[in-house]
C-alpha cells in the first residue's frame, strides 16, 4: 500500500500512562513528543494533566491560554483553535487548564463520556504549520487511573509506559495492565502496551539494576532497551520552559530519549508493516 498525494494517514496515537505518580510520566511525554519531531515526525502533544506541566514545560504561560483541551472535551472547541506552537519545529501542544481538575464530575453524565477525545483526535488532524498531518499524537495522561485517562486510552492506539526504577514498581504496573485489558474489552479492542520504558535509573544503586532485571524477566520485550537515567538536566529544563532536548541535548538524559524515540520508531515500522500500512515521517531511521 503505497501513500498517494490524497491519501491522508491517521496518525498514531500513544498514550504515556501510569496511574502512579513521580515516575517521569510528563518528562516522557514531553521528551519522547521533541525526539519525534526532533527526528523529522510532525507531532501534537495533548497535556490532559490538571497540572499542565507538560504545556509549561514548553514555556506556554496557562494564564494566557483561552482555548484547552477541556474546551475540546466539553465545549466542542477544535484543534485548530485550541493548538499552541512550540519553539521546536513539527511539534503543536494542546495545552491543560485548571479546568480539567473538576473534569471527572462533569463527565460522569455526558453522552459517550470515554469517547469525548477519542472522537477529537480520530478526526482528520492538520497542522498549523505549513498544512502537514501529524504523524504521532502524544497524550500526557493524569496521574490516575480517572475517566480522563480512560479517554486518552480509548483514543489511544498504544501505551508508553514510564516505570520508576523502585521498589513497588511492578506492582504499580499489574494494575495499569488490568485496567488495559478492561478497556480492549469494552471500548477499544485495538489498544496495546507499545512498551515500558524504565526511569530515573541510577547504575550505583543496585536496586535500580535489581527492579530492571526483575521487570524484564516478567515483560520481555515489551520493555525497551533504552534506559533513562536519573539526571539533573531533565529535572531543570521545565524551569526553563524548554524541553531537556533543548534545554542540553548532549546531557545524558536527552541523549537517553533520543535513544528511545529511535526505537519506537523502529517498531513503529514493524507495526505498519504487520497492518500493511505506509510509513509515516522519517521513521525509516536506522
Amino acid at each position: 500500500m503505497n501513500k498517494t498525494s490524497n491519501e491522508k494517514i491517521p496518525p498514531r496515537i500513544l498514550a504515556v500512562a501510569n496511574q502512579k505518580g513521580g515516575v517521569g510520566k510528563t518528562t516522557t511525554a514531553v521528551n519522547l513528543a521533541t525526539a519525534l519531531s526532533a527526528i523529522g515526525e510532525k507531532v501534537l502533544l495533548v497535556d490532559l494533566d490538571a497540572q499542565g506541566n507538560a504545556t509549561t514545560g514548553f514555556g506556554i504561560r496557562r494564564a494566557g491560554i483561552r482555548s484547552s483541551t477541556y474546551d475540546i472535551i466539553f465545549d466542542d472547541a477544535t484543534i485548530a483553535e485550541t493548538v499552541k506552537h512550540t519553539k521546536v519545529p513539527g511539534l503543536d501542544v494542546l495545552p491543560s487548564s485548571i479546568h480539567l481538575s473538576g473534569a471527572e464530575i462533569e463527565l460522569v453524565d455526558l453522552e459517550r463520556r470515554e469517547y469525548r477525545l477519542r472522537d477529537v483526535l480520530r478526526t482528520p488532524l492538520t497542522s498549523a504549520q505549513g498544512g502537514h498531518d501529524y504523524d504521532y499524537v502524544v497524550i500526557d495522561c493524569p496521574p490516575s487511573l480517572s475517566l480522563l485517562t480512560l479517554n486518552a486510552l480509548v483514543a489511544a492506539d498504544s501505551i508508553v509506559v514510564p516505570l520508576q526504577c523502585e521498589f513497588y514498581a511492578l506492582e504499580g504496573l499489574s494494575h495499569l495492565v488490568k485496567t488495559v485489558e478492561r478497556v480492549k474489552n469494552s471500548f477499544n479492542p485495538e489498544l496495546s502496551i507499545h512498551g515500558v520504558v524504565l526511569t530515573m535509573f541510577d547504575k550505583r544503586n543496585k536496586l535500580s539494576a535489581m527492579v530492571e532485571d526483575d521487570v524484564r524477566e516478567f515483560f520481555g520485550d515489551t520493555v525497551y532497551e533504552t534506559v533513562i537515567p536519573r539526571n539533573v538536566r531533565l529535572s531543570e529544563a521545565p524551569s526553563y520552559g524548554l524541553p531537556a532536548i533543548v534545554y542540553d541535548m548532549k546531557c545524558p538524559g536527552a541523549r537517553a530519549y533520543i535513544s528511545l524515540a529511535k526505537e519506537i520508531l523502529k517498531r513503529e515500522r514493524k507495526i505498519r508493516a504487520g497492518q500493511n500500512l505506509p510509513a509515516t515521517g522519517s521513521t525509516q531511521v536506522a
